[in-house]
């Protein structure tokens, strides 16, 4: 990997290919999500909890049952309307630089060595006077809602506990050629408890801004049918 601070002098005539692939670390069963993200990815995917390797809970797009499976992953694209930011970063990072007057700042990374860049096809990423182009806006987006993941993140997931709202849930699916899937570990709104609360927390839920997430996540829950349906196509064509 051969990552450099992106700049329009010396990446003027860059391309990008927006190429969905396995290769470029697509082919997953789960991709995070920042809490920004819930009301888009509750359209497409079931949005569960997870807990990491410190026992903090993310939030994630449930994307297939096996693992390395994308059943959203169709060749060299995304088979979706929304599609996950961790997902549409390319080759690019966020890292911080010093700016003119002393400061740090974040400022996008390219990865050079990645097969996706060209200069000859693909998205350019400077306008011909020197300004980010579309695509490049998309993707500084994309990597600013990574960045700021972990605290929106943190401060979700602290409501939701204080509030006794998350609880485990089962997934097991059985298609009709008998194959079974299990998805271990995972967590989502307690719905009887969201019902239950009592005003005052729900006017501290609402406060907090999370009232929709709660709602978002647990409405989601209706797209493993969606789920079930790629993954039986999937299986019926071999």
């Amino acid at each position: 990997m051969k990552t450099v601070h992106l700049n329009n002098v010396d990446h003027h005539a860059l391309r990008v290919e927006r190429r969905y692939s396995a290769e470029f670390g697509h082919g997953v069963n789960q991709a995070l999500l920042s809490p920004a993200e819930f009301e888009d990815a509750q359209r497409e995917y079931p949005i569960l909890f997870r807990r990491d390797d410190e026992g903090d809970f993310q939030a994630i797009a449930l994307l297939g049952f096996n693992r390395g499976e994308n059943l959203f992953l169709a060749p060299d694209q995304w088979d979706a309307r929304f599609i996950p930011a961790e997902m549409r970063r390319g080759p690019f990072f966020l890292r911080e630089v010093e700016d003119s007057s002393g400061s740090l700042a974040l400022a996008p990374f390219i990865d050079l060595d990645d097969p996706r860049l060209d200069e000859a096809k693909g998205e350019p990423l400077f306008l011909s006077l020197g300004g980010n182009a579309p695509y490049l806006e998309e993707v500084v987006t994309a990597l600013r809602i990574i960045q700021e993941r972990a605290a929106e993140t943190r401060a979700m997931f602290s409501m939701f506990l204080e509030l006794d709202l998350i609880q485990p849930v089962s997934i097991n699916i059985q298609l009709a050629d008998r194959c079974e899937y299990r998805i271990p570990e995972v967590f989502s709104i307690d719905t009887a408890q969201f019902s239950a609360l009592a005003p005052d927390k729900l006017k501290r839920l609402q406060a907090s801004g999370f009232l929709s997430h709660a709602i978002f996540a647990r409405s989601s829950l209706h797209n493993i049918n969606r789920l079930v349906e790629l993954k039986a196509a999937k299986v019926a064509n071999g």
